[in-house]
């Protein structure tokens, strides 16, 4: 332990209720679903980690260079990336970075997370998963180096190690659709029993804007052995991918358009629009509306897919990805600077949602980061559309604040059992336990408080935190 400190135990009542009462309700509530198993149905961990079960490198890399939710808060404060280990895009680095500094500069300015969620989220991976004294601070940051570094070396801090250590029964990782799975089709014959699966992520071949759209549909159409250039070998070429994905496990399909526009051309319709997006984007005269219409047209063709083959469908729209121009154009994309914007969901919805919003086979899952949709739309639209469900407090909103917004708006009109309890969403896998037990926590916190105010019975707001837990993700996500 540091010598200029005692070891700070996370506390064990932290996002419980103040007033003694309800806090105990929520004690109670809590001990029921704190160890239940990890449900983790949508996120970007790397697949390579548990295929090649290798030892994480460093601290820096593994816990601070590729968390955006880090490297964006130090950058608001002057810190460059580059000194967070953040390479700048397309060129080579002429020497190694030095994670020991970076881990200093981290230190340094680990005072800029009070009161956020990273901060609950790293307390917890310091000081549950590797022992390490909290909170972080100048003077004791190069021994949690020390001890971080060489617990990384041990066999039981290896990728599989952890997943079994934090209960994970399940985690979906997020592939492109060019993707060849082959770090999925490595943990298939590896002989080890956990269960990671991946998701289609088919933006790169739906969204039109995207740079070489045009090279992305040739080897889509290598890889499915179709015409990628007709509207119907486009189709068949998605139709081909999504069962390899199925293959492997997969249960979903997940689309982070701008917006959450939809729309329901008749065949004739659709392929004149993907034939002229086709001649613009080879002319480099694509127009906006063309590609909004595109991507509009193609969430409602998934959605038809998926009642074909039963993959959850997932959209996760309202983001102005790549804010910062300078920074895009030095680093490139997924850099911390993605920003929300205002998302309508009444009317982008519907067209989708009037062909086939009334199937209770389709799964149409819809998150927002426009907090204001929450009780004037999505709330509603969950309520009476079978189809449709509400995901969690997503991104900028996974946070207790945001979390427990998400319950006081939605479940006056949509109830629990329209939501699909939580998931995790992130890169950071060592965070993952950190985020579901901050997310039980707030949940048995709200559920507290119904049970205090004699809105609901105590036996079952237990069931409730366990179905937000546990079998809702699950049911949800077809797991």
């Amino acid at each position: 332990m540091s010598a200029h400190s005692e070891p700070t135990a996370l506390h064990p009542d932290r996002l419980f209720p103040a007033e003694p009462g309800t806090r105990a309700i929520a004690r109670r509530l809590y001990a029921a679903v704190r160890a239940l198993p990890i449900i983790s149905p949508h996120g970007h961990t790397d697949p390579r980690w548990f295929a090649a079960d290798q030892p994480f490198s460093d601290p820096a890399s593994l816990l601070l260079t590729p968390d955006h939710y880090i490297t964006r808060m130090l950058y608001s404060q002057g810190v460059a990336l580059e000194a967070l280990g953040v390479a700048p895009g397309g060129e080579e680095r002429q020497s190694p970075p030095d994670p020991p500094a970076i881990w200093r500069t981290f230190a340094a300015h680990y005072r800029l997370f009070r009161g956020t969620p990273t901060r609950l989220w790293l307390d917890w991976v310091l000081a549950e998963v590797f022992g390490a004294d909290v909170p972080l601070t100048p003077d004791n940051a190069d021994e949690a180096y020390r001890r971080i570094n060489a617990r990384l070396a041990e066999p039981a801090f290896r990728p599989r190690a952890l997943f079994e250590r934090f209960g994970i029964e399940v985690l979906t990782t997020t592939e492109s659709p060019l993707d060849t799975l082959e770090h999925h089709a490595a943990l298939r014959t590896s002989g080890w029993p956990g269960r990671v699966i991946p998701a289609y992520r088919p933006d790169p071949v739906i969204d039109p804007q995207t740079p070489g759209f045009v090279a992305n549909l040739e080897r889509f159409g290598a890889l499915t052995g179709t015409d990628p250039f007709t509207w119907r070998g486009y189709l068949d070429a998605h139709r081909a991918r999504r069962a390899f994905f199925a293959s492997f496990g997969a249960t979903s399909t997940d689309h982070g358009h701008p917006t959450a526009r939809t729309a329901d051309l008749d065949a004739a319709a659709a392929a004149a629009l993907f034939e002229r997006v086709l001649r613009a984007v080879r002319a480099g005269s694509l127009a906006s509306a063309d590609a909004e219409a595109f991507r509009a047209q193609m969430l409602t063709e998934m959605a038809r897919m998926s009642l074909d083959d039963g993959l959850v469908l997932q959209i996760h729209p309202g983001c102005w990805r790549n804010h910062n121009a300078a920074l895009f154009r030095r680093f490139g994309p997924n850099i911390g600077a993605d920003m929300p914007t205002p998302t309508d969901y009444v009317r982008a919805l519907r067209p989708l949602l009037n062909r086939f919003g009334n199937e209770p086979t389709l799964r149409v899952i819809v998150f927002t980061l426009d907090e204001s949709s929450y009780s004037r739309e999505l709330a509603p639209l969950a309520g009476h559309y079978p189809a449709l469900r509400l995901g969690p407090a997503w991104w900028f909103h996974d946070s207790p604040e945001g979390l427990m917004r998400f319950r006081e708006q939605t479940t006056e009109t949509a109830g629990f059992y329209n939501t699909v309890g939580f998931n995790d969403d992130t890169r950071a896998f060592l965070s993952i336990p950190a985020r579901h037990d901050v997310a039980r926590r707030v949940d048995c916190a709200f559920l507290a408080r119904l049970v205090a105010e004699h809105r609901l019975p105590q036996d079952e707001a237990l069931e409730v935190a366990r179905d937000l837990a546990y079998r809702l993700p699950k049911q949800a996500y077809r797991l």
